[in-house]
């Protein structure tokens, strides 16, 4: 395998992703859409529970609710095998909230309001705040561990370098597929960032381990050969976590997809990254004399 000579074809598929994900995130701010779908949690607003009573289609709920309140993409949740939603939308005034409420009972007579929970911005704003010093303190602890194990702080910076390629590939997914971005969101990064960073420590092991095995100057064949040995255990390890999840997605309830997508998008772009990427950039970083 000649991954590090062809490392340029790896990193500007890389790039044409990242730039098709930031292509998405202008296009729906331009819209008025915003960069992401933030949930409540995200940007405070209004959730409550509702028992339509009777069977329903959600783009029916969906548009109802649109045409009360002007918001472009109210958030509906099933709750699997009965006819109860967990609706959440942008903050409203209690004159809409009225509204929308006579508005539902008169669609589906039916139906029962149950609780209503406010969230307010200071609560947003902490999990937003939350959600950035768990991505920093990961990435710094990982950072210095790689550097201290490896003796080297190019390795750790290459797979610093990686994980952000991984966030970014996420953030893609998050910004093109719409996905709620909510409490879950942390969960996915955080996920995604250790499950990608034990693959790449993996590689870079056996690179330290072949160090012996090949001349000064034979870097790029050391770095190919280590990828190699360890590329069948990265792949199966990718792929059974991958099913995994995949079945989640596939039987989940809405609120356990919006988990599994990005999961999934992640572990892809985690072996990915892990394989084509982290040792490529370790190269890149080298002085020319270790090369």
């Amino acid at each position: 395998m000649k991954i590090v000579e062809n490392r340029k074809k790896f990193f500007a598929a890389s790039l044409i992703v990242i730039i098709i994900g930031f292509a998405a995130m202008i296009f729906n701010a331009q819209t008025g859409r915003g960069a992401f779908q933030y949930d409540v949690e995200f940007t405070g607003g209004t959730s409550f529970d509702l028992d339509l009573g009777q069977e329903y289609e959600q783009e029916d709920l969906q548009k109802l609710i649109t045409d009360v309140t002007g918001q472009d993409s109210p958030q509906i949740q099933q709750v699997i095998g009965t006819n109860e939603v967990t609706v959440k939308i942008q903050s409203i005034d209690s004159a809409t909230r009225e509204t929308l409420t006579n508005a539902i009972l008169e669609a589906y007579p039916n139906a029962v309001m149950g609780e209503v929970n406010d969230v307010s911005g200071t609560v947003s704003h902490e999990m937003q705040t939350a959600a950035i010093k768990a991505t920093l303190i990961a990435a710094v602890a990982m950072l210095l561990y790689i550097s201290l194990r490896f003796h080297d702080f190019r390795a750790g910076g290459s797979a610093i370098i990686a994980l952000l390629h991984d966030v970014l590939i996420v953030l893609t997914a998050y910004a093109v597929f719409r996905i709620p971005v909510n409490n879950t969101f942390i969960v996915v990064l955080l996920t995604i960032l250790g499950y990608s960073i034990n693959a790449t420590i993996v590689i870079f092991d056996r690179i330290r381990e072949n160090k012996s095995a090949f001349h000064a100057n034979q870097t790029a064949e050391k770095i190919n050969k280590s990828i190699s040995q360890t590329l069948a255990r990265s792949i199966n390890t990718s792929l059974t976590t991958f099913f995994t999840v995949g079945a989640i997605y596939v039987l989940g309830v809405p609120a356990l997809k919006e988990f599994a997508l990005p999961m999934m998008i992640g572990i892809l772009a985690g072996a990915y990254s892990s394989v084509c990427i982290s040792g490529s950039i370790w190269y890149v970083l080298l002085p020319k004399s270790e090369k």
